[in-house]
């Protein structure tokens, strides 16, 4: 055993399945020193190593695991779990060069954000223990992949319940924070210094790719559009028409802009609105689509937020299908962890019977495949995507 500071697991039973987060309750007082982000051993109730992870006394999540095995956490530790994640997303990323390149507990990483968008690398710590080893991390991710800039997003607001100041910066290299990236055969510009999260939506890549398969020949409504990924998709793949709606007149001015890179401008058009209140106005007017995209902000970021968000997506889904001409296609989504795929399914099933359609699933789709889920982890897997056809 090391001379680590160390916590006591607070029961005789081992947490099912190994989880990666202890919560202050699962876990005894601190012996020995140890500040927020230093490594600390994990033992059982009777003395025996557990595991080894950073320690933070101000989280809830008192240690994040990093290895059930006693080996060292030095830079070879680092570099080998790095060159995991790079190994997976060269299998499993084609089509594109903007991808998660590290998906914090999905890569065994607990805390650390890495998005790769062509040659600039954008990190986002999310932990106290990440946090203080960002030099290390980046140094590691520039010499493996032979790159020189990157980018840090720190504006979480879990950074703050970890003790950690918001920032935004380069932490290595400079340059643009305008880099364009390619996905399939569209083209897009990422704003990594003001674009959500990291700059862009890796995540959906996969389900944009697979809803443009239904858009030859289609008039396509996207909702919730942002800067109108999946309505350029749709459009390069031979929609007629591409609607799309956002809130923010900003992401649409992004969606223009993205639109006429693709030089599909003139079959694309964007309009500010609320998506409930434009999306009744449409089926007042009889307006239908072949295609309805919905893909919405999370509706619930807690388990007490869940009944009134499966009432939002029961109602948008609602709308959605009332939309849809006789044998058009739903692409509809849910980022919110707390809504289940059960949950979602059923609301979805709940809209059809209102609407009075009769509906069949075609594809059951989630997060793209650089965001991996970690089995001990459920908190990994979250993006939840049906493709429905009305009949």
């Amino acid at each position: 055993m090391t001379s680590l500071a160390h916590v006591r697991l607070t029961t005789l039973r081992i947490p099912e399945g190994r989880p990666l987060w202890l919560f202050a309750g699962h876990v005894g007082p601190l012996v020995g020193q140890a500040a927020a982000g230093d490594l600390v051993d994990v033992l059982t109730s009777d003395g025996q190593f557990y595991g080894r992870g950073l320690y933070n006394p101000a989280s809830k999540i008192r240690v994040r695991l990093l290895t059930f095995e006693d080996e060292p956490i030095d830079e070879t530790f680092w570099q080998g779990r790095i060159q995991q994640a790079i190994r997976l997303r060269q299998r499993v990323v084609s089509q594109s060069n903007a991808y998660r390149l590290i998906y914090a507990e999905g890569d065994r990483l607990p805390g650390l954000i890495v998005d790769r968008y062509d040659q600039l690398l954008v990190m986002q710590c999310l932990s106290f223990g990440m946090d203080s080893r960002k030099e290390l991390l980046a140094d590691l991710l520039m010499k493996e992949l032979n790159l020189t800039s990157v980018y840090l997003r720190n504006e979480a607001k879990s950074r703050q319940l970890e003790g950690l100041p918001l920032e935004r910066r380069f932490l290595h290299g400079s340059g643009p924070t305008q880099v364009e990236i390619h996905e399939g055969a569209a083209k897009f510009l990422v704003d990594v210094e003001r674009g959500q999260k990291t700059g862009w939506f890796c995540d959906q890549r996969e389900n944009r790719l697979a809803a443009a398969t239904l858009a030859a020949g289609a008039e396509v409504l996207e909702v919730f559009c942002h800067t109108g990924a999946f309505g350029i998709h749709a459009a390069l793949a031979g929609a007629v028409s591409v609607e799309g709606l956002d809130v923010s007149q900003d992401t649409l001015a992004m969606a223009k802009t993205q639109a006429t890179m693709n030089k599909v401008e003139d079959r694309c058009t964007y309009r500010q609105a609320d998506a409930f209140e434009e999306m009744r106005k449409l089926v007042k007017a009889g307006r239908r689509y072949d295609l309805v995209i919905l893909d919405p902000p999370a509706f619930a970021r807690s388990q007490q937020a869940l009944a009134g968000a499966l009432t939002g997506y029961k109602d948008v889904n609602l709308l959605g299908l009332k939309l849809l001409k006789p044998e058009g296609f739903l692409v509809t989504s849910s980022c919110s962890h707390p809504v289940s795929e059960a949950d979602l399914w059923k609301s979805i099933r709940l809209a059809a019977r209102d609407a009075k359609r009769d509906i069949r699933l075609i594809e059951q789709r989630g997060q793209s495949a650089d965001h991996p889920i970690l089995a001990s982890m459920p908190e990994t897997r979250y993006l939840k995507c049906f493709i429905v056809q009305v009949l």
